[in-house]
C-alpha cells in the first residue's frame, strides 16, 4: 500500500522535480569562474596565473618555481611571475571565486520541494496523507536571484583580479628595492676601497712625519664612516631581499637566488600619456568592483520590492488516502480506499512588518554605494595624474643627477686631487670633496630607484592594486638609501 502511495505521489510531484534536477551547465567545473580572472590579469600584466586545487598541481608549481629561481640571478619579470604562481594569499582569493561560482550555480537550481507523509487511525478508519510543498516565492524570484548571484560572482572575480595586481605590484616594487639596496652596497664597497687606500697612505706619511696627526685622523675617519655606512646598507639589502622573498612566497632551498647588483640604466626617453585619466577610468579594477556592488544593490532593491508584502509563500499539493473498513451482514469486513486531492497554501501575513524598513534600508545602501563609487572615480583620476607626474619628474631628476651632478662632482674631485698633489689644496678640502661626491652618488642611486618605482606605480594607477607593505617595509627602504647629508 505504501509503495502504491509513493508511486502516486511521484506522479503528482514530477513536474516540480524535473525542473530542479537540471542545472545550467550540467555540473560545476573545477575551474569555473577563474577564466575571467586569468584573462583580466593576463591583459594587464602579461603574466600567467594558476589556480592550484590539488597536490599534483601544487607539486608541479613548486618544481616550476624551483627551476626559475634556485641558485639563479632573477629579474623583475621572474620575481613577478613566481609571486603570481606561488603566493598563497592569491590562492585564497581564487578559492573565493570558486565558492562564489558554486553559489551562482546553486541559485540556478530550483528549490527542492518538501515531501511530507502522515498516517492516522481513528476507530476502524485509517488515513494516510502525503503532501508535496514548493516555495512559490523562491520560484518566482529565481531569475532575479540568479542575476544577483551572477553579479556577485563577477564582483568576487574582480576582487581576485585586484588581489593579483596587488601581488604583482608588490613583487615588482620589492625587487626594485632589493636591487637598489645591493647597488648601494656595491657602490659603498668601491668607495671604501679608495678610502682604505687613502687611510693607509696617510698612516705611512704620518710615520715619516710628512702628515700631521689631524690629517691622518681625517683620512681614517672617512674610511671608518664608509665602513659603517656599508654595514648599514648591507643590512638594509638583506632585509629588502627578505621582503622580496615574502612577496614571492618562496621558502627552503627556493630562497637561494640572487638579484642583480644594479638597477637597469635610465631609458633614453619616456613616453607621453595624454589620456592617463581616461585609461584609469576605463581599466581600474576598484571602479569595476564599485559598479558591480552598485548593480548588486539595484537588483537586490528590486528583489526587496517584489517580496515586500509576501516574503514567504508556499504551495503544497498531494493526495490523501483514507482506508475505510466496513462490516458486512455475514460478519466479514471489506476494506475500501478513498483517494482525495490535497491543496495547501501558507504565507506570512505582514501585520507588524510591512517591509517598509527593508525598502528604506536598500535605498540608503544604494545611495551610499553610489556616492562611494563617485568618490573612487574622482580619486582614481587624481591618482593617475599624480602617478604620471611622479613618473616624468623622477625621470628628469634621475637624468639630472646622471648627466649634470655626478660629472661635476667627478671634476671637482679630480681637480682637487691635482691641486692637493701640488700642495695647493689641503687634506680637509679634499676629504670634503670626497664625502660630497659619495653623497651625490647615493642621491643619484636613490633618484634612479625612485624612477623605477614610479614606473611601476604608473601601471598600478591605471589598472589598480596596491604595492604597499606597511610601515616596516618603508623603514627598511629608508635605511637602504643612506641619505646622510
Amino acid at each position: 500500500m505504501i509503495a502504491l502511495l509513493l508511486k502516486r505521489l511521484a506522479v503528482v510531484a514530477l513536474p516540480l522535480f524535473v525542473s530542479g534536477c537540471v542545472s545550467a551547465d550540467g555540473g560545476l567545473d573545477a575551474q569555473f569562474g577563474f577564466s575571467r580572472v586569468s584573462e583580466e590579469t593576463g591583459s594587464a600584466l602579461r603574466k600567467e596565473t594558476v589556480w592550484v586545487q590539488n597536490a599534483r598541481e601544487s607539486e608541479s608549481i613548486r618544481a616550476r618555481v624551483r627551476s626559475m629561481v634556485q641558485k639563479k640571478t632573477i629579474g623583475a619579470d621572474t620575481a613577478v611571475q613566481v609571486a603570481l604562481l606561488n603566493n598563497r594569499g592569491l590562492q585564497a582569493a581564487y578559492a573565493d571565486v570558486g565558492a562564489s561560482a558554486a553559489e551562482a550555480w546553486q541559485e540556478s537550481l530550483f528549490v527542492n520541494p518538501t515531501v511530507s507523509i502522515g498516517a492516522s487511525q481513528i476507530t476502524a478508519a485509517r488515513t494516510i496523507e502525503g503532501v508535496v510543498a514548493a516555495n512559490i516565492i523562491a520560484f518566482i524570484t529565481r531569475e532575479r536571484r540568479l542575476e544577483v548571484a551572477s553579479i556577485r560572482l563577477a564582483e568576487t572575480q574582480m576582487k581576485a583580479v585586484e588581489r593579483t595586481l596587488s601581488v604583482a605590484a608588490e613583487a615588482r616594487a620589492a625587487w626594485i628595492e632589493a636591487v637598489s639596496a645591493w647597488e648601494h652596497v656595491s657602490y659603498l664597497n668601491r668607495a671604501k676601497v679608495g678610502a682604505d687606500a687613502a687611510a693607509e697612505l696617510a698612516s705611512k706619511l704620518g710615520g715619516t712625519g710628512s702628515m700631521t696627526k689631524a690629517d691622518q685622523a681625517r683620512e681614517q675617519v672617512l674610511y671608518a664612516e664608509l665602513t659603517g655606512r656599508t654595514a648599514e646598507a648591507r643590512l638594509a639589502a638583506r632585509l629588502a631581499k627578505e621582503r622580496l622573498i615574502r612577496a614571492m612566497g618562496v621558502y627552503g632551498q627556493d630562497i637561494e637566488f640572487e638579484v642583480p647588483n644594479a638597477l637597469p640604466a635610465l631609458p633614453r626617453r619616456v613616453g607621453t600619456r595624454t589620456a592617463i585619466e581616461a585609461e584609469a577610468l576605463r581599466n581600474r579594477v576598484d571602479l569595476k568592483i564599485g559598479k558591480l556592488e552598485l548593480e548588486v544593490l539595484a537588483k537586490s532593491y528590486g528583489l526587496s520590492k517584489a517580496t515586500r508584502f509576501v516574503s514567504d509563500l508556499e504551495l503544497g499539493a498531494g493526495v490523501e488516502v483514507e482506508r475505510e473498513i466496513e462490516e458486512k451482514e455475514d460478519g466479514d469486513t471489506e476494506k475500501k480506499d478513498v483517494y482525495s486531492g490535497v491543496f495547501e497554501a501558507s504565507f506570512e501575513i505582514p501585520i507588524f512588518d510591512s517591509g517598509e524598513a527593508r525598502l528604506r534600508k536598500a535605498e540608503f545602501e544604494y545611495m551610499r554605494s553610489a556616492n562611494l563609487l563617485a568618490e573612487k572615480a574622482v580619486n582614481a583620476r587624481s591618482e593617475a595624474r599624480s602617478a604620471y607626474q611622479a613618473y616624468r619628474s623622477s625621470y628628469d631628476i634621475a637624468r639630472h643627477y646622471r648627466s649634470s651632478v655626478l660629472p661635476l662632482r667627478t671634476t671637482i674631485e679630480q681637480e682637487g686631487l691635482l691641486t692637493y698633489n701640488g700642495m695647493i689644496t689641503n687634506t680637509f678640502d679634499l676629504l670634503t670633496d670626497t664625502r660630497e661626491r659619495v653623497n651625490s652618488n647615493i642621491q643619484s642611486l636613490n633618484a634612479k630607484r625612485a624612477f623605477w618605482l614610479a614606473e611601476a606605480g604608473l601601471t598600478t594607477a591605471i589598472y589598480g592594486g596596491d604595492a604597499s607593505d606597511g610601515p616596516e617595509a618603508e623603514a627598511e627602504v629608508a635605511e637602504a638609501g643612506g641619505d646622510e647629508d
